[in-house]
């Protein structure tokens, strides 16, 4: 059995039942699922040096699983050397399978290795979704630390159908997410 298939069925059956029994759904239609997950990394010095870009798409491929894609810039800014049209950035949008694959490996191997991890901190924006920065992408294990050129960061944003903060908090907690201060009901 793999590991997607689990994560996958800890949902249906644990997740969605506490959820349901938390919130006083009617029905486990109304529980909040996650949609997606988007891994995403600005990279303003690729204004100068255009391999980064590679690099980038190369080891984000290497994280997540599936093909990354650069970013563009819309308009000119002269003050930051930026063209429109100029590789500003990577990113991937895992759903389903992989998705769930990703999550656990980030929940399991890849926060714990953060040097002085306390947890993370827990901040939605308002509309049930998070977003996890990340200052060294060498946390997770897929990354070869030797062949490593430039330490960069990413952003990791969890896209969830809930419709408040604490709905999305929730899930999010029961996922695995190691929040700092776990609100306890």
């Amino acid at each position: 059995m793999s590991t997607t298939a689990t994560l996958k069925q800890v949902y249906k059956e644990r997740i969605v039942p506490v959820l349901k029994k938390e919130f006083s759904y009617s029905s486990v239609m109304q529980v909040p699922v996650l949609e997606k997950i988007v891994v995403n990394q600005g990279l303003g010095l690729a204004t100068a040096d255009k391999k980064i870009i590679d690099v980038a798409i190369d080891e984000l491929t290497t994280i997540t699983g599936q093909k990354a894609v650069a970013t563009y810039s819309k308009k000119d800014i002269s003050n930051f050397k930026l063209r429109r049209k100029m590789p500003i950035g990577v990113m991937v949008t895992l759903r389903h399978e992989k998705m769930y694959e990703f999550l656990e490996r980030l929940v399991r191997v890849a926060l714990p290795r953060i040097r002085d991890f306390r947890g993370i901190d827990s901040k939605l924006d308002g509309r049930g979704n998070y977003t996890l920065g990340i200052q060294e992408q060498i946390i997770f294990p897929e990354i070869n630390i030797d062949n490593i050129t430039k330490i960069l960061g990413m952003n990791i944003t969890f896209v969830t159908s809930a419709k408040t903060d604490e709905e999305g908090y929730a899930l999010l907690r029961e996922f695995g997410l190691p929040f700092k201060n776990a609100k306890k009901n």
